[in-house]
């Protein structure tokens, strides 16, 4: 059988609809200027990555293996990943307010019973299919107040979660492993989280130490806890001992003058903390997101072997400790400068980066934000964007929240966005300074 040939052409990205749709209309078949493509190794056809880039890529050490399910047979770092969580209801079981949640599961709860009893589903509230395989099966539900716990909803932004397994369409076994094997899912845990493979959305990465939503980076996060526990709730290191005997035997004394672990270092005191804060620090890597990324749209991340190992831990251990403390590090200083004195100001929630001004609404503003904290980005916003993003006043589209729990007003959060935004501008400085410390190239020992 003969091998298909590929030919390609595309228009330019800068022109609309209705422009690319008129050179179609008016150009024939015959004419247009094909290119033909022969696929890269891994039969990509598009988006074509270099050969050596690739092979080097492949020849990193895998974060994790999805196409080994046993346990212990894994040849990658971590052991349990799971994507964040997918409750198919954000609206209902989400709220920054603990009071509100709890109103809104309460009515929910009380609806979805009548319904049991009346054999009949009552669309007030939301029903996706576990709700439904729960009710089919007869089973009520009863309020509990335990089971609403703090949930890193976005980048820098918690909100409280009721983890009722029936109410969250994808509340996992792994979830519960990542938290502790206890239905209030509280078992302390640190988290990497970072954008799955098989998306276009530009790569980002973020640390938590509370249950992670499923688009916490925006599209589908994939998550890398230290621990896991086991059915008694004991807590087991999620780092294999494979990736420990990987590292370990890398940077192993002596290693060549060039590539030091540190000085006075030796491979074998290598622990699995510092694997994890080390690849909290090659996530973060510009030179490396840049040179990977398209193998990163394609494929979960691999691990390099960089020179100075201790100095990568040092980063990742530093940047986890900013992200993770975010809400009780230093504020800025930023200045709050009053324009006006109405009553009821009307929300703004926007940027002027050129000017470094956060407008919050028609009162207030916050001057001096540095350009380099914008830089500190997330995807296509910087983290300051994702606060004001996450705050901003929202049309609920459940027709039942928008009519019965429609509370939120950014006047009541006001001044707690203020102290968020400028806590979470130290954050945004001191991490790009660490970030612009890392080489500007990737320099992997294989």
């Amino acid at each position: 059988m003969k091998k298909a040939k590929i030919f390609y052409f595309k228009l330019q990205n800068e022109q609309t609809k209705e422009e690319k749709l008129k050179w179609f209309e008016r150009t024939k078949f015959e004419d247009i200027p094909f290119e033909h493509i022969a696929p890269d190794i891994k039969s990509n056809w598009i988006n074509l990555t270099d050969q050596d880039t690739t092979q080097d890529y492949e020849s990193f050490i895998l974060l994790l293996d999805k196409k080994l399910k046993k346990k212990n047979a894994s040849q990658s770092i971590f052991e349990l990943f799971s994507r964040g969580i997918e409750t198919g209801s954000d609206e209902w079981v989400y709220d920054l307010s603990s009071k509100n949640l709890s109103q809104k599961i309460r009515f929910f709860i009380d609806i979805y019973n009548h319904s049991i009893e009346v054999k009949n589903y009552d669309f007030r509230i939301k029903w996706n299919s576990s709700l439904k395989i729960h009710a089919e099966n007869k089973k009520h539900l009863t309020y509990r107040d335990n089971l609403i716990v703090r949930a890193t909803w976005r980048p820098f932004t918690s909100k409280y979660l009721y983890v009722e397994k029936p109410l969250n369409h994808r509340l996992t076994q792994n979830h519960y492993e990542m938290y502790g094997f206890s239905p209030i899912l509280k078992g302390e845990n640190y988290v990497i989280c970072c954008t799955d493979a098989g998306t276009q959305s530009p790569f980002m990465v973020i640390a938590t130490q509370y249950i992670p939503d499923l688009h916490l980076v925006g599209t589908a996060a994939q998550c890398l806890p230290l621990y896991r526990y086991d059915e008694n709730g004991t807590r087991i290191d999620n780092i294999t001992d494979w990736g420990l005997t990987q590292f370990q035997t890398h940077y192993k004394s002596p290693r060549p003058a060039d590539t030091p672990l540190v000085k006075g270092g030796r491979g074998d005191q290598i622990s699995k903390l510092d694997i994890f804060h080390y690849t909290y620090a090659v996530l973060h890597h510009p030179a490396y997101r840049s040179k990977y990324e398209l193998n990163l749209k394609r494929e979960f991340p691999r691990l390099p072997f960089y020179p100075n190992f201790h100095q990568w831990v040092n980063w990742g251990k530093a940047l986890m400790n900013l992200h993770l403390n975010y809400e009780i590090i230093e504020p800025y200083g930023l200045t709050r400068s009053q324009l006006k004195s109405k009553t009821t100001p009307k929300p703004k929630l926007k940027a002027d980066k050129t000017k470094g001004i956060i407008i919050l609404d028609e009162n207030t503003q916050l001057i001096g934000v540095p350009a380099i904290a914008w830089e500190y980005k997330l995807g296509n916003r910087s983290a300051l964007e994702w606060i004001l993003d996450q705050y901003k006043e929202k049309k609920p589209r459940d027709p039942t929240i928008r009519e019965k729990f429609n509370t939120y007003k950014f006047a009541d959060y006001k001044e707690q966005v203020i102290d968020l935004l400028q806590r979470v501008c130290t954050v945004s400085v001191k991490t790009m300074e660490i970030i612009q410390q890392m080489p500007d190239t990737v320099e992997h020992q294989g």
